[in-house]
């Protein structure tokens, strides 16, 4: 099942997240498109969601490419155990754009 709604000037459809990842998948979604930032996005469950996603591949210089429908990010794994604002940022958009939103954006059509 999936909903449209407008998002930065074009329509997006959005794919519902109950049927394709687990609670504690929802959970970090939510983190990472919370407004402000916690600041307590962890690395390990950003990855374990991406690759519930199917969107990782792990590069031979240690680094990471991100896939989801048409956006293609590659990053390094953080320093510390949380992810930056700037890597939070990528991921909003990068999800946004394949149509992945948290279960605090969905509207109802």
């Amino acid at each position: 099942m999936s909903r449209r709604i407008r998002g930065a000037g074009r329509i997006v459809n959005l794919k519902v997240m109950s049927t394709q990842l687990d609670h504690p998948h929802r959970e970090t979604l939510d983190r990472i498109f919370a407004r402000p930032s916690s600041g307590n996005v962890e690395w390990r469950q950003v990855l374990a969601l991406l690759e519930a996603l199917g969107a990782v591949r792990r590069l031979h210089n240690g680094k990471l490419e991100i896939r989801l429908g048409s956006e293609i990010e590659t990053v390094e794994r953080p320093a510390g155990k949380d992810v930056d604002e700037q890597l939070l940022e990528d991921l909003r958009r990068i999800l946004l754009s394949a149509g992945y939103v948290p279960s605090t954006r969905r509207r109802n059509p």
